[in-house]
């Protein structure tokens, strides 16, 4: 747990050569890109933080940097006692290990001062990770303009406004920098969203199975955990097996396995020893590579496409179409036996069903008939239109207000929390067609109006309330998903709901790793049969901020426990564990895997690999799955590896960049 720290080392004064990382943010995001930047991939990092406490979480008593200290601190000891090896191919090892390696600075906004003072006018990359969009957006705009060849990755939450930031900043490049063009791998910008990154994994904690889906090019990647059908036997690898859970999954007083778990802990992209040796655990195997289905829109309360059945109720429907075949038939009567025009004779029947028209004094009595039958029509017209107006004013006043979970729902997942990572996984829960029942105590959250958008049953309570939890049905629940930005809220909600129902699976948003730690091993040894997880949204969306800051793009990562393997787009030339090896050779265990071969040609192939150009006769294009053991892999090629952490810095280690411990 975080204690008090002693006095600050000294910090490294302005860094002199070029080609260092600047991190500039508010959050564990910061500090973990930090580490993941520094510890994995060996850069030269400076980190930006505001002064003073996290003021989301000022209940812990260290400030930003006194956090950030313990973290690097604790990670230079961890990389120590493990004594992790220097890479492959460099001559020494790591000589500033330590909090020295990160040069800490504080600065309450990310002025040009502030910028000069960490270098971003010679920094290789800059990551803006500040909570705020607005703030990460004017700071993008003053980096751009400091510095126009830096690589920018910035955080937004707005998918559709980070496009369009993406293309503005490319183009500044471009015109401070003719030469270099918009495509310059050194100078692009890179939007993600931490919320996009971690919701997938999130969601899949409540799915029976655990399925991860990684989408690229327009196709879903299926990853599943399959445990062995008895006992020394191996589960089906599918098409490849991409991991092997820890020996300790069972086991009740057991963690999930991390990076210093050892060989008892998970081990990613096995080989095929390792695997038929591997009798008895679990593994994640690649199970499916299918065509994702395009989604439409969601249906909405306005617009010229208002949908009738949301309006008025199916009775009402069904009178409104008795009372129009009844006017049918009277206009039909009154041409036979008159033998009026038929629009005529329907004229006269509506003035009759008003009562606008004259009375039939004089006329036949079929006639006479007719206009008495219009009537009573007209009478049965009344409450039909009252009851029409009644039902429309309810229909709108239902779709601005918030539904309540139904009488006899069952089987759904309990999702606590409406903030930013929590509006991304009920979208993605609904996705995938799981009933869910929110609970908020902000009413004007973030996720309110998407969930009353998809006509979500919403909860107004705090949690730690009695009678909150039981409204959302808890005890009829699939799953409860705690992923409010307060570790305690999150506990004690998971904490009563095992009470209400001890086999309910659960997972946590929890920040504090140890902390995470201490609360896995509790839940499991008092609920060994219930499947508990804590999942840290900093911890699973690093890896992705890290790869793009070293210009690469991450397709999307998935948990293994306390891991995560990343999937990315690699090009050939220039790595020479890849160029002129054959898809069998290049495959190293631990490290990387070759999964796929970008078919397009060089000069169609676009930065981003889910844009890649539409196939056609004359033009392959799209990824090669069922690669050949013996394709040899040339420069000029692309392909898709699934990689861990330290094998993904590997591959993407720049020349004159540190080594790591």
């Amino acid at each position: 747990m975080l204690g008090s720290v002693s006095t600050l080392p000294q910090q490294p004064q302005r860094p002199t050569a070029e080609g260092h990382m600047v991190v500039c943010g508010d959050d564990a995001l910061a500090r973990r890109l930090a580490v993941e930047l520094r510890y994995v991939y060996g850069e030269r990092v400076t980190l930006l933080l505001p002064p003073g406490r996290d003021p989301r979480r000022p209940e812990l008593p260290l400030t930003q940097r006194g956090r950030a200290v313990t973290l690097f601190g604790r990670m230079s000891a961890a990389m120590n006692r493990n004594g992790a090896p220097a890479p492959s191919g460099t001559g020494d090892g790591d000589t500033n290990a330590g909090v020295q390696a990160v040069r800490i600075l504080e600065a309450a906004e990310p002025s040009d001062e502030a910028f000069e003072e960490a270098g971003v006018d010679t920094a290789a990359a800059l990551a803006l990770v500040y909570d705020d969009d607005e703030r990460n957006i004017r700071a993008a705009l003053t980096a751009r303009r400091l510095n126009p060849r830096v690589r920018l990755v910035i955080r937004l939450y707005n998918r559709k406004l980070g496009q369009h930031l993406e293309t503005l900043l490319d183009q500044a490049a471009a015109v401070a920098l003719p030469g270099l063009g918009t495509t310059a791998p050194d100078t692009s910008t890179t939007v993600l969203s931490d919320a996009d990154t971690a919701a997938p994994a999130l969601a899949a904690t409540a799915l029976t199975g655990s399925s991860k889906v990684i989408q690229a090019e327009g196709l879903l990647l299926r990853a599943v955990e399959r445990t062995p059908p008895r006992q020394g036997e191996v589960a089906d690898p599918g098409l490849c097996t991409l991991a092997l859970l820890s020996s300790t999954t069972h086991d009740p007083a057991g963690t999930e396995g991390s990076e210093s778990s050892g060989a008892e802990g998970p081990q990613l992209l096995p080989d095929h020893r390792a695997v038929a040796a591997a009798t008895g655990r679990g593994t994640v195997v690649l199970e499916a590579i299918r065509e994702a289905a395009p989604t439409g829109p969601a249906p909405r309360m306005g617009g010229r496409n208002v949908p009738l059945s949301q309006i008025f109720s199916r009775r009402l429907r069904w009178s409104a179409l008795g009372v129009a075949a009844a006017v049918l038939a009277l206009a039909v009567a009154s041409t036979l036996t008159t033998g009026d025009n038929p629009l005529h004779a329907t004229y006269v029947t509506l003035l009759d069903l008003f009562a606008m028209g004259d009375p039939a004094i004089g006329d036949t009595a079929a006639r006479q008939i007719i206009q008495l039958l219009s009537g009573l029509a007209g009478l049965m017209l009344l409450p039909l239109l009252v009851a029409g107006v009644l039902e429309a004013f309810g229909s709108l006043r239902t779709a601005s207000s918030l539904r309540r979970p139904p009488r006899g729902l069952t089987g759904h997942v309990v999702l606590l929390g409406l903030g930013k990572i929590g509006t991304r996984v009920l979208v993605r829960l609904r996705e995938l067609g799981i009933p869910v029942v929110c609970v908020e105590d902000d009413p004007n959250a973030r996720g309110i109006p998407v969930a009353r958008r998809l006509h979500v049953p919403v909860v107004l309570g705090d949690v730690t309330q009695e009678g909150v939890l039981e409204a959302a049905k808890i005890e009829r629940a699939r799953a409860l998903l705690a992923l409010t930005s307060a570790d305690t809220t999150n506990l004690e909600a998971v904490l009563y709901a095992r009470s209400v129902k001890p086999d309910l699976r659960v997972a946590l948003r929890l920040f504090d790793d140890e902390f995470a730690t201490a609360v896995y091993r509790t839940l499991r040894t008092a609920h060994p049969h219930a499947l508990t997880r804590s999942r840290s949204v900093s911890h699973l969306a690093a890896p992705a901020f890290a790869g793009a800051m070293m210009g690469r793009q991450i397709l999307g990562a998935i948990p293994v426990e306390r891991k995560v393997m990343l999937f990315a787009a690699i090009e050939v030339a220039g790595h020479p564990q890849l160029e002129g090896r054959t898809v069998e050779q290049a495959f190293r265990a631990g490290a990387w895997r070759v999964l796929a071969l970008d078919a397009t040609p060089p000069e169609d192939r676009h930065r981003d690999l889910t844009a890649s150009a539409p196939a056609s006769p004359d033009r392959p294009s799209g990824l090669v799955w069922d690669l050949h053991p013996g394709y040899v892999l040339r420069a000029e090629d692309r392909v898709v590896i699934a990689a861990t952490r330290r094998g993904l810095a590997e591959l993407l280690r720049r020349r004159g960049s540190m080594t790591y411990c």
